[in-house]
C-alpha cells in the first residue's frame, strides 16, 4: 500500500491522482462513479485551495484512500501548551 505525506491542498491532489491512475480509472469514469463533475476532479487534482471538503472525503472514499491525521506528541507542541 503506497503511503502519501498530506501537507497541503496540491499534495492530496497528487494522493488522489495517483490513487486513481494506478487503480486504472479515469477522470471521466470516476465522474461517473462519483457524481462529481470531471471538471471539480481535474482541480482537486491540481491541488485547488478552495474544494468543498465533502467532494474531496468522497473521491477519498471511492479510491479506498484512508486519512489518517497525527497529532504531535505534547513534546514536539509548539505553541507552548
Amino acid at each position: 500500500m503506497a503511503r502519501f505525506d498530506i501537507n497541503d491542498p496540491s499534495s492530496l491532489g497528487v494522493a488522489l491522482r495517483k490513487t486513481r491512475k494506478s487503480l486504472k480509472i479515469s477522470q471521466e469514469d470516476l465522474s461517473l462513479q462519483t457524481g462529481i463533475s470531471r471538471t471539480t476532479i481535474r482541480a482537486i487534482e491540481q491541488g485547488k485551495q478552495t474544494a468543498h471538503l465533502g467532494l474531496v472525503l468522497q473521491l477519498c472514499r471511492d479510491l479506498g484512500l484512508i486519512l489518517v491525521a497525527n497529532a504531535p506528541d505534547r513534546e514536539e507542541r509548539h505553541d507552548g501548551s
